[in-house]
């Protein structure tokens, strides 16, 4: 294949590892054993609904792929496959497509939102699927699956390359007709309404010449209900309906196991959190998610960890609605230790950031914060730590939970060769990355998720600010500008608001990394303090430089990940404040670069130059400043292609060095069926055959197949098929 549609798939000896839980489960005792395994089925099930809402094919992709794998062993399917002509190499692809389609539950992804297309002719994928043995049982259905699937299946034609809206990529969060415009009207309606967008879907469809939007809610309940759902109304000369029932028949099998996982709850908080959880899920309320995100806040330093829903708004063009996302972990309680004494020393921490006390919350909310094991992560892919809950009325004046997942970072973090730097620094980088990295996430987590205020005008004659005497430190003026009633971060930041945020976040952990004192909560002091900064510094620059470039696609000039883009601002800002703190250079030409890092200006250039850049994040952010904010952020997204930085032609160099992301092998969890208390934990090898078997395991019966190719029959009318393939 060409180096460009090399971008698009995963090679033979893609790694995969297994994420390690085994100690951490055989502590728990029996009942919460089945509290997780319960919890656990609740996720898998719902993390269905995210092929869904990654692509038009990816329902059906897995439907197939499904029933491949159910009716016959990996080693049978391959005897089968040679018999036809299939090499062993072409054999390997069709398992590593599977694996990555699996692992990022869906075709495109999770990190980049770039597609992910098997890495093997298109009549060679074919001839394996009609050796299998479920086609042999079921022909003309999996003939009639694979017809409408093919040629979306190999195709990276024009918007198939990448997630986005319109002409920009592939999205089903929007139909297939909707454009930047369509969702900006929706946002407009949904605002107006005091409604967020978090459990919904928009598709667009037309009555007697005029646009109708249909609000689509996530629920088992289907009809009006005049609590939930908004009566049909005409705004801006567009009719607008809400409609519940959306993967309402997934969402039965999560119910089922949450109204499980209730009876072997440890607390009152955690089955009111679970109570509320489920009639979120049956009514689309949204209120109750969030009810039941109360619950979680108040419970805390629990045993087993959880939480369930339509969570991060990453995946969505118009940045407003969730992704479905759940976990089930276990509390590490000697690193939970330390991030414990961080939430303890947070409030003498917080006044160092660069922004002033105006500009920070009223009252520091204790959040609890812990470092997981994680036993089952269900959805597009796995990150390292996450603040959550999202919701700004919650997180401003309630509280919020940290949580680092301690089994996932050393897991994605074993590199030999890290291009670009000497090999003193790769050495460094080998030592302390994981370590340093703990401290980035503690950090990023708590203090730049867990910190900064909204100016906000709370009714006609009320500020949760004295605007008479408040200050704008950028332009020396009195506050003019702050969210009102009914605006909120996701609403006014769109589509770059994730983007941002995590940037504000990353910086704040680079920011306070310099301070001794911080290190010492992690254990980290003397020399090994100053390495643990350094290498912090030098991982996210190098990240920014080395990585973040495989995440941005020249034709829209669009940025495909909220994360790469972040590091990839803060690494521009960290060039710009010259001094030779940060030096890029092209070594070989067309073929190699260099980065330094000169350490002995961290504590100089680097602080004075991230902390002016980190005030204006948050000032601009605190006053709902978009347009400020917007200018200064593509300032630094830009992606040149001349001056002493040619990061357009460079990024041609990044992707010749890239390597491919981990897959990740997770558990599962079986109740023996002679006896309902014994919960046993199914690991797997960390190879193709072993995930592919995981998922076996996980749904062992067809029915999740149907009801994906049911929900697909559904929506297909709204996603044309052949006019997404032009």
């Amino acid at each position: 294949m060409s180096n460009d549609i090399s971008l698009y798939t995963l090679p033979n000896n893609q790694p995969v590892v297994f994420l390690e839980c085994t100690t951490a489960f055989n502590a728990l005792t029996v009942k919460e054993k089945l509290y997780a395994h319960y919890l656990s089925k609740a996720t898998w099930n719902g993390s269905l609904i995210t092929f869904i809402q990654t692509s038009p094919e990816s329902p059906l992709l897995f439907a197939l792929l499904h029933k491949i794998f159910l009716a016959e062993t990996v080693e049978s399917l391959k005897t089968s496959a040679l018999a036809v002509g299939i090499s062993e190499d072409e054999f390997t692809a069709f398992l590593v497509y599977a694996n990555g389609f699996l692992s990022n539950a869906g075709n495109y992804k999770s990190f980049g939102d770039s597609k992910i297309i098997p890495n093997m002719p298109k009549s060679k994928f074919e001839d394996i699927v009609k050796a299998s043995a479920a086609y042999k049982q079921q022909p003309i259905h999996l003939q009639s699956i694979w017809d409408k699937i093919k040629e979306l299946t190999f195709s990276v034609e024009g918007k198939l390359k990448t997630l986005g809206l319109g002409d920009k990529g592939i999205t089903t969060y929007f139909s297939s007709n909707c454009t930047a415009k369509d969702a900006d009207l929706v946002n407009e309606f949904m605002q107006q309404k005091g409604l967020e967008s978090y459990n919904t879907r928009c598709f667009k469809t037309s009555e007697d010449r005029i646009d109708v939007y249909e609000i689509r809610l996530a629920s088992i309940d289907l009809g009006m209900d005049p609590k939930v759902t908004l009566p049909e109304e005409t705004f801006k000369g567009a009719k607008f309906k809400m409609m519940r029932g959306d993967y309402s028949t997934l969402l039965k099998l999560v119910v089922e196991n949450l109204e499980k996982a209730s009876e072997y709850a440890a607390n009152d908080n955690e089955k009111n959190m679970l109570k509320r959880y489920i009639l979120h899920f049956k009514t689309g309320s949204l209120d109750e998610h969030k009810n039941g995100s109360r619950f979680w806040i108040k419970d805390k330093s629990p045993v087993i960890e959880t939480y369930i829903g339509f969570i991060e708004n990453y995946r969505d063009p118009a940045g407003q609605r969730g992704e479905f996302e759940g976990f089930v972990a276990m509390v590490n309680k000697e690193m939970s230790k330390k991030f414990s004494d961080l939430v303890n020393k947070a409030e003498e921490l917080l006044p160092r950031l660069p922004w002033g006390r105006d500009f920070e919350k009223d009252e520091f909310l204790r959040p609890d914060f812990t470092s997981l094991d994680v036993l089952t992560f269900g959805g597009s892919g796995i990150p390292s730590g996450i603040n959550i809950p999202n919701y700004d009325e919650i997180r401003q004046s309630e509280g919020f939970k940290n949580v680092s997942l301690g089994n996932v970072i050393p897991a994605n973090m074993k590199v030999d060769v890290l291009p670009f730097l000497s090999d003193e620094d790769q050495q460094l980088m080998n030592k302390y990355r994981v370590a340093s990295f703990e401290v980035q996430v503690g950090l990023h987590e708590l203090l730049g998720h867990g910190s900064g205020k909204l100016l906000r005008k709370v009714d006609a004659d009320s500020f949760n600010f004295d605007q008479s005497k408040m200050i704008n430190p950028l332009t020396d003026k009195p506050i003019e500008k702050y969210f009102l009633k009914g605006e909120t971060y996701d609403s006014i930041f769109g589509s770059m608001g994730s983007s941002y945020e995590e940037c504000r976040a990353e910086a704040v952990g680079l920011y306070l990394s310099l301070d001794k004192d911080v290190l010492k909560i992690f254990g980290h002091s003397e020399n090994g303090a100053d390495d643990i900064t350094y290498v912090n510094w030098l991982s996210l620059i190098w990240a920014g430089c080395a990585k973040a470039l495989e995440m941005y696609e020249p034709s829209t000039k669009a940025w495909l990940q909220s994360h790469s883009q972040a590091r990839y601002v803060l690494m521009r800002v960290c060039l710009e404040a010259g001094e030779d703190f940060v030096k890029i250079e092209e070594t070989a030409p067309g073929t190699n670069l260099r980065l330094t890092v000169n350490r002995s200006k961290l504590n100089t250039v680097g602080r004075r130059a991230v902390g002016e850049f980190l005030k204006k994040l948050q000032i601009y952010k605190s006053t709902a400043d978009y347009e400020e904010a917007k200018k200064m952020y593509h300032k630094y997204s830009d992606v040149p292609d001349s001056g002493p930085q040619p990061w357009a032609k460079w990024r041609d160099i990044v992707l010749a060095h890239k390597q491919p992301r981990k897959i990740f092998v997770q558990s599962n969890t079986i109740v023996d069926g002679d006896q309902a208390t014994n919960v046993i934990l199914r690991n797997y090898e960390p190879t193709f055959d072993g995930l592919v078997n995981s998922w076996v395991e996980r749904f062992p019966t067809p029915d999740v197949s149907e009801i994906l190719v049911e929900l697909w029959n559904k929506d297909a009318r709204h996603f044309d098929m052949e006019e997404i393939k032009k």
